[in-house]
């Protein structure tokens, strides 16, 4: 009797324990990022110049495996993290998909013609927005990879740059919503007077797609400031090629612009203009950070 009552006991609390385990392994898991992160921003490494480091890998192969591992590591916490966010944002995808449905009248505008196009839909903003949400901690262990190579000040600038990062990419996101598709969508929708039936797969591809893209291009300071700091890109590099910046950015407005025309083209290539000249004023600010005397001698 009392090892059925124990096996009852044990069939009706194993979801509670389950939680509980999983709440556990979590706690566990983001202390040990913690005092990762503690202990990067409390030591400072040996000074040693890139090309020595290099040559240091290149003469033992076998160092790199570790750094591949702790790579794999980073990454491994990094998709939890997002496979915890993407399950989370659940509760919120069809608000979402409503929102994201807003410029063409929402979700009654959109007309589903395969069994399985509303789950894909809905996977689909769900995926984006765990990654929205994710953005930060995902950062956070990419800089965990990157830091013990840094030294202390740079490590603290880059824990820094998560927060604005996240920002950059959230501004990114609004701007594709409220500036670029108000533009687009109704210019697509009733060119030549043609009578569009929207799908929602399609519909959806089409702005998370842009959203996402616009989002990442949003970024492109920080990576700026990144390379600066670390001596990779010199600020007056990137002014002297001004004009084959303006070329390539042309060239990435045309293949993310939803339509072929000037204007909707110029709303990409403005903002990624401003981006790009914000970028070498920030590689400016990181030259001086690095060497006070890089920005005299560029």
């Amino acid at each position: 009797m009392r090892k059925f009552l124990r096996s009852l006991w044990r069939l009706i609390s194993s979801p509670f324990r389950l939680i509980l385990w999983l709440l556990r392994s979590l706690a566990r898991f983001f202390s040990s990022s913690l005092n990762e992160a503690r202990l990067l921003l409390t030591e400072d490494p040996e000074d040693e110049p890139l090309p020595e480091t290099l040559a240091k890998t290149i003469q033992n192969p076998i160092g790199l495996l570790e750094h591949v591992d702790a790579l794999r590591k980073h990454l491994l916490r990094a998709l939890l993290v997002l496979v915890i966010t993407t399950g989370l944002s659940f509760t919120y995808t069809p608000r979402l998909i409503d929102i994201m449905a807003g410029p063409v009248g929402g979700l009654k505008a959109l007309q589903a013609i395969d069994v399985t196009e509303p789950i894909g839909v809905f996977m689909r903003v769900a995926l984006l927005c765990g990654f929205a949400i994710a953005l930060p901690y995902i950062a956070f262990e990419l800089w965990l990879f990157a830091a013990p190579g840094l030294k202390k000040r740079s490590r603290f600038y880059g824990l820094i740059a998560i927060p604005v990062a996240t920002l950059f990419f959230l501004g990114g996101i609004a701007f594709a919503y409220y500036v670029l598709l108000p533009t687009a969508i109704p210019f697509m929708v009733n060119f030549m007077g043609f009578t569009t039936q929207l799908r929602p797969s399609s519909y959806v591809r089409f702005v998370t797609s842009i959203l996402f893209w616009i989002g990442i291009f949003f970024e492109f300071p920080l990576v700026i400031y990144a390379l600066a700091l670390a001596g990779l890109v010199k600020a007056r590099f990137l002014l002297n090629q001004w004009r084959l910046a303006v070329v390539i950015i042309a060239v990435l407005a045309a293949a993310i612009t939803p339509t072929v025309d000037p204007v909707n083209m110029g709303l990409v290539m403005g903002p990624m203009m401003v981006l790009y000249f914000v970028s070498i004023g920030l590689a400016y600010l990181a030259q001086a950070r690095q060497h006070p005397q890089a920005s005299e001698t560029g």
